[in-house]
């Protein structure tokens, strides 16, 4: 068994519908091959080449996100908003500046988005956390105190 991924609902409708455009694709670049063989000599057709790279990835990506669903476990929506869980919402107040983050799965990380892995050191800090916690995060440039101010 592979490792497991923690992936939302929609984290796993996203994987899905890559998925199902990718099966799409390797049939059309499984007919780009069939095209540029038949223009003969394989060894100077960029066509080829180019087609067995795209195929190459297509079929990769396809086995990854194959593997990924096979071991997702999903993050289902927390009952309980009394301690910080996969799937929360968490409001902190970090120097005076307020911050919102959701603790996702680590593939579907997006720091930008306010989306942290669980196994981010943000979000270590904050899992098993309560309103009113004064959790110390460690980053790059060094630690940082934060207040949880809310749970969703």
């Amino acid at each position: 068994m592979g490792r497991a991924h923690h992936l939302t609902s929609i984290g796993l409708e996203k994987l899905e519908e890559e998925l199902s455009k990718l099966k799409a694709r390797r049939s059309q670049v499984a007919a780009k091959i069939k095209e540029a063989k038949a223009e003969g000599d394989l060894s100077e057709n960029a066509d080829y080449t180019s087609a067995r790279g795209e195929q190459d990835y297509v079929l990769s990506r396809i086995a990854e996100i194959e593997s990924i669903l096979q071991n997702a476990i999903i993050i289902s929506d927390p009952k309980n908003n009394s301690a910080v869980e996969l799937g929360n919402k968490v409001e902190l107040t970090c120097d005076g500046k307020k911050v919102i983050y959701t603790v996702v799965g680590s593939l579907e990380s997006d720091p930008t988005a306010g989306k942290i892995s669980h196994e981010s050191p943000i979000g270590k800090a904050l899992l098993g956390s309560k309103v009113g916690d004064a959790v110390e995060i460690v980053i790059p440039s060094g630690k940082r105190t934060c207040k949880v101010t809310k749970i969703s």
